[in-house]
């Protein structure tokens, strides 16, 4: 953990049960969580609040209402973290409307709180499904995202990381958005520096995620505009743009620079590894024939009929069954624990029997500490807080490098030893 210096000032939203403000506190406590709002629309019980509170402490400033009403109640902050809520987005959704979705136009509240409070810096998560949102226009949402950040002065940096390849014990890919304001010192190094060097070498992401350089140039580099000299408004954007976003990329003066990189892998943790060594309880066990598990994890060519009678195929290849206790974990889902395709089913290390996983064992999957979701919850609902919720030692990182490009001269001899 890094300290001593100037407290940053942090508002978290859609904080769930709290990723973000974990992973900052662990890089340093510099990070000051001033406040936080989580909401589950529609429920009676707000279980992630409650987790929330339980593990932080309950306050005035960590809010349990829709972010639309208590907008106008944030206060002043340096940093505006959110894992904006990605159904509309997710590839695990059918009909996934996008930003135009109930929950994807939450965007639109992140955007308003920007506008008015213009923090230096804003780090957001979603699934990596937004860069294609939606089917029919791909690429629009995320352009609507920059723009947006655009338009209000920031200078952008996104990347699609893979927990597990760097070193966590789970296959999550997310897009994570960081953006700078231009306030800043860091904006005009993004915006003056060669975007080639920014993406491979002295942006954001690149110091901490290292990517393999071997065989990239600046001609791997595809740019798009963004500006308001070729879409004279948003709606006219939204109308008309579309683009092929890269899992890396930059966004500075209305132009976008994206392009494909590779990672250099770090050594991830194994199923193994997190599973716990003593007793598990007999709940977790399955019982019975696998016939059911094995038929949903096993390779398929079904005759299916469409709604007006057309006939089609639906097919998908097989899954390991159990899970291979040699690798990290699969992307854990909201679903995780029921009888579905990809709940993941392991061989207990004791018994040798097949089980699901312990609510323990996905909170280490996120890096969170054993039990941190055991706060009076229903049990399917532990698991459900655990798909929705980041790799925590990710934004460990990330707080890391925030911290750093506070201080431009410690960040460039970090950069420097980088390459």
């Amino acid at each position: 953990m890094l300290s001593s210096g100037k407290k940053i000032r942090v508002v978290e939203l859609f904080a769930g049960v709290g990723g973000f403000r974990v992973g900052l506190e662990r890089s340093s406590d510099l990070f000051e969580t001033i406040w936080a709002n989580q909401w589950e629309p529609g429920r009676k019980s707000q279980y992630a609040y409650d987790c929330y509170v339980k593990n932080f402490g309950e306050n005035h400033n960590c809010v349990n209402e829709d972010i639309a009403t208590v907008k106008d109640q944030i206060p002043e902050h340096d940093l505006l973290v959110g894992g904006f809520p990605c159904q509309d987005y997710s590839v695990a959704r059918t009909g996934a409307k996008g930003i135009q979705g109930k929950k994807g136009a939450l965007w639109w509240d992140i955007r308003d709180i920007v506008e008015v409070k213009r923090p230096k810096y804003i780090l957001l998560e979603n699934v990596d499904r937004l860069l294609k949102s939606p089917a029919k226009q791909r690429g629009r949402d995320f352009g609507i995202i920059l723009r947006c950040l655009s338009d209000l002065g920031y200078a952008i940096e996104w990347r699609v990381i893979n927990a597990a390849e760097y070193g966590c014990a789970q296959r999550r890919r997310r897009t994570f958005i960081f953006a700078v304001n231009e306030s800043t010192d860091f904006y005009n190094q993004l915006a003056n520096e060669d975007k080639f060097n920014i993406i491979t070498k002295n942006g954001f992401f690149a110091g901490e995620f290292l990517i393999d350089k071997k065989n990239l140039s600046i001609n791997n580099i595809d740019i798009y505009t963004i500006s308001n000299d070729k879409y004279k408004t948003l709606d006219v954007f939204s109308d008309k743009f579309a683009a092929k976003f890269c899992n890396s990329g930059v966004c500075t003066n209305g132009k976008v620079y994206t392009m494909e990189t590779t990672p250099i892998m770090q050594v991830p943790k194994t199923l193994k590894e997190i599973c716990e060594d003593g007793p598990v309880d007999k709940r977790f066990f399955l019982n019975g024939s696998t016939e059911k598990w094995q038929y949903l994890k096993g390779a398929k060519r079904e005759e299916r009929r469409r709604p007006n009678g057309e006939i089609y195929y639906y097919t998908e290849g097989s899954m390991s069954f159990p899970d291979r206790m040699d690798l990290p974990s699969r992307t854990m889902l909201t679903s995780e624990s029921s009888l579905n395709r990809s709940t993941h089913v392991v061989v207990d290390k004791l018994s040798g029997l097949l089980r699901l996983l312990t609510p323990i064992e996905c909170e280490r999957l996120n890096g969170f500490k054993d039990d941190w979701t055991s706060t009076g919850m229903p049990e399917k609902f532990r698991y459900f807080v655990m798909g929705n919720a980041l790799v925590v030692p990710l934004i460990e990182r990330m707080g890391s490098r925030i911290l750093a490009i506070t201080n431009l001269k410690t960040y460039e001899k970090q950069v420097a030893l980088v390459s």
